[in-house]
């Protein structure tokens, strides 16, 4: 059996690492963790940033390395669904557009899928991981008017709505394309130690966050 994955930094496996104050790359992600204790070949596509309409260019690239996989491993939504912090502080008077529009978002999706099913790998869509809405605000208000950014969500607990909308979406593609999804989200809000499985920015999963990850992927794939 051979892996393909396509997704942000979620599935590239980047943390944040305190002690260091900066993002690294986690040696024992979900990904590596499934890899090396089964000596299953992985191929990681998946890249820093990296939006569904980014993520299709790479996907039109990398068709022959897809065609060799049996499955590709599909994780989205985290970078689609996010604005420009700085821009909304600096006005947030006006309306502001997310990265990807979630029309765009579904449908360029859903046309990936499409097309890795043609190329005769298997799709496994990941949901979206929980956001800790107040770390995140915290995290991206950074040396930015956080009054002109709360008072263009309203409240903070938007950012964990419209972020769900996102994560409904891959469902719903799911559903549609009848291509088996593993709901990391649902297994986060179960885990009495949520706040551990994520990282300080309150959006990457932490190292305990992969390893629980890693315990979903290898339920569905064994």
């Amino acid at each position: 059996m051979k892996l393909c994955v396509l997704g942000d930094s979620v599935a590239k496996g980047v943390v944040y690492d305190e002690a260091r104050r900066k993002y690294i790359f986690l040696k024992d992600s979900f990904i590596n963790l499934f890899s090396s204790g089964r000596q299953i070949p992985v191929k990681n596509l998946a890249r820093f940033g990296c939006t569904i309409t980014k993520g299709q260019q790479i996907l039109e690239k990398q068709k022959d390395t897809i065609m060799e996989c049996d499955y590709t491993i599909m994780e989205f939504g985290g970078n689609d669904c996010n604005f420009n912090w700085e821009e909304i502080s600096q006005q947030p008077e006006r309306d502001h557009s997310p990265a990807v529009p979630s029309a765009l978002f579904k449908n360029t999706y859903s046309a990936m899928v499409t097309q890795v099913k043609k190329l005769g790998s298997r799709p496994i869509l990941l949901s979206l991981p929980p956001l800790n809405q107040q770390r995140f605000f915290d995290w991206v208000c950074k040396g930015l008017n956080r009054k002109n950014v709360l008072a263009w969500l309203g409240d903070i607990n938007y950012i964990y709505r419209w972020q769900e909308a996102y994560n409904l979406i891959v469902f719903q593609l799911a559903q549609e394309h009848r291509v088996p999804l593993i709901d990391i989200r649902k297994i986060f809000l179960e885990n009495r130690h949520y706040g551990e499985l994520l990282c300080l920015d309150g959006m990457h999963p932490s190292r305990k966050g992969h390893a629980l990850i890693h315990s979903a992927l290898t339920d569905l794939m064994i």
